[in-house]
């Protein structure tokens, strides 16, 4: 029905106001008191064999929901019922900022794919901070970055500001550097100042008695030779992992008319660079850490691809725009059906 009557209704409008059309319907139906439970009825695959524990903590199933859709924790509970194994939030940043000037959302039909040039819009960690007081029992991921007008000198300050802010709300920490939105961002993945960042959080977090797991999103444009120091800063730092990966700067080989906007590409064209960078790492640490795997998820075989891969849990995100909530209960049976 989604693909058939719904997606193509939504994509008549502009993205953006779509996306924030949807957030309100989905608020709303899931007040009424049969709803949660019908979404769960259809989209939920409930089985203790799709259970996993990663870096300590156990998650009902594999596949989650990457961060930027619900960037604010507005919509993480009503979010669940459609069988998510967890929720990503953010990328949040010390204070509110409005990102990048409108229009910075585009879809690429012919490619099933998307280019974002949001710019780390948020209302602010606060703000989601008091949302987040308000869950019902769903794993939640905190996506942190900087804000735009702090220089990357003063960047760990930024990150640091968050991770306090969220510590006792989140799961789990993702450290943002690989966003190609906010301005010089990506230079933080150069080995010497994100080993010093990840060092500094890593440290401020084993100061709590129960330290949180702290992984970090990469580019899929990293070189070889880049990857390989992402490994040796992962296991210098001791971080609990890596997420693979973030969206590209790449434009090989699109067709649609969009393909020429800025920003971050997302979708099936990012599904083989994915799994590379996936592979790549898990074969080059000898699976040292946990990897989640993003970057193109559309099928059930793909998030199969990643986990063979050596991903150990998937994230979707334009996969669920484009395929809509069945991908996610269709990804959780293929998984059965391999056992």
């Amino acid at each position: 029905m989604y693909k058939l009557l719904i997606r193509p209704i939504l994509f008549w409008f502009d993205p953006e106001e779509v996306h924030h059309f949807t957030f309100s319907v989905i608020k709303i139906l899931c007040k009424i008191p049969f709803v949660p439970n019908l979404l769960k009825s259809v989209y939920a695959v409930e089985d203790q064999r799709l259970e996993r524990e990663v870096f300590g903590l156990k998650f009902k199933n594999p596949v989650g929901l990457a961060a930027g859709f619900d960037k604010d924790a507005k919509l993480y509970n009503e979010l669940s019922h459609f069988g998510f194994g967890f929720i990503e939030i953010g990328t949040l940043t010390p204070k509110p900022q409005d990102g990048n000037p409108k229009k910075r959302l585009f879809r690429l039909k012919e490619d099933r794919a998307i280019i974002n040039r949001m710019g780390f819009n948020n209302g602010g960690v606060e703000a989601a901070v008091l949302r987040l007081q308000q869950n019902r029992g769903v794993l939640i991921g905190g996506n942190i970055g900087k804000n735009k007008v702090t220089p990357n000198e003063n960047a760990t300050s930024d990150y640091l500001l968050c991770f306090d802010a969220l510590f006792h709300y989140v799961d789990y920490f993702v450290v943002n550097v690989s966003s190609p939105n906010t301005p010089n961002l990506r230079a933080l993945q150069e080995k010497e100042p994100l080993t010093e960042l990840l060092n500094t959080l890593q440290s401020h977090n084993l100061l709590h008695q129960n330290p949180k797991p702290i992984l970090l999103k990469i580019a899929p444009d990293l070189t070889n030779e880049q990857l390989l120091d992402i490994i040796d800063i992962v296991n210098d730092s001791k971080i609990a992992g890596v997420i693979a990966t973030n969206t590209t700067i790449s434009r090989d080989g699109l067709q649609s008319e969009n393909k020429s906007e800025t920003g971050g590409l997302s979708g099936k064209p990012l599904t083989k660079r994915a799994t590379e960078v996936i592979r790549f790492l898990s074969e080059k640490s000898n699976k040292a850490f946990p990897i989640i795997g993003v970057g193109g998820i559309h099928s059930a075989e793909d998030a199969i691809e990643k986990l063979e891969a050596g991903a150990s849990l998937v994230q979707l995100y334009t996969g669920f725009i484009y395929e809509g909530p069945a991908l996610i209960k269709e990804i959780n049976q293929k998984i059965l059906a391999k056992k």
